[in-house]
């Protein structure tokens, strides 16, 4: 029963940490710019085409955001099967992922450069714009292959997901994590002259949202090592007991 109990506490901020790292992921520097871009493409017209609402934008960016849940999926899936298998070693894999998570967030941070994370790795979807197949195969592409931008927040995750050792929880982490970066994408598509007045406003911002991830990533990656999230779990348990009654 304590199992079960800590699990379900020990998930709550674990959701928070990958729904607010999916959110900062779309704010980040090499994601945000390239919002209008992508959506003008999928969709098959210009940017100018998009603010005049020549074509709507909605469906192909639903499934470009299908496309990189699917990827996120499985790779959460994958990452809880690793950290399930290795469960008698969870406490080194918890150290040995915040230490990675650390450096990662250091590097964000400008404390130290990492040249493999300044370098794109854009894998091209070969299909023609305005189609939900094209849109669809494009989000496989983006969640494959923009390794500079998502790669250290992807890999917190996946170090949170291996750690857990369950494969529903691993997931479902993946999910939220989906969730923080495809909805604000669905709400530009949506909303389209408002998101890109939005975009502008933001970007003089984003070197200071860069580093927000940064120190993100340093606490998580903090929190792993010290065995922290277990003892906020508890904390959880104790201050809200009606959390034990969940799952």
């Amino acid at each position: 029963m304590l199992g079960i109990e800590l699990a379900t506490a020990a998930f709550l901020p674990a959701a928070f940490v990958a729904l607010l790292a999916g959110v900062l992921s779309f704010l980040s520097p090499c994601v945000l710019p390239i919002v209008p871009p992508y959506l003008a493409y999928m969709t098959g017209v210009g940017v100018n085409g998009l603010k005049t609402r020549e074509r709507s934008a909605v469906v192909p960016a639903l499934f470009f955001v299908l496309g990189l849940s699917t990827v996120f999926l499985v790779m959460g899936f994958a990452a809880s099967a690793f950290g399930r298998a290795f469960l008698q070693y969870q406490d080194i894999l918890a150290r040995v992922a915040g230490v990675m998570v650390v450096v990662m967030g250091l590097h964000f941070l400008h404390v130290i450069r990492i040249p493999l994370l300044d370098h794109e790795a854009r894998l091209q979807s070969g299909q023609q714009g305005g189609g939900a197949l094209g849109a669809y195969v494009l989000g496989l592409a983006f969640a494959f292959g923009w390794t500079p931008c998502i790669g250290p927040q992807l890999g917190m995750i996946l170090s949170l997901a291996a750690t857990g050792g369950e494969l529903s929880r691993g997931t479902a982490l993946l999910a939220v994590y989906a969730l923080g970066l495809g909805i604000p994408f669905l709400l530009a598509a949506i909303f389209i002259n408002r998101a890109i007045g939005l975009m502008n406003r933001v970007k003089p911002y984003l070197k200071t949202i860069e580093r927000v991830m940064g120190a993100l990533l340093v606490v998580v990656g903090v929190m792993l090592l010290t065995g922290a999230f277990s003892a906020f779990s508890f904390w959880l348990l104790e201050t809200f007991p009606a959390l034990a009654t969940l799952g």
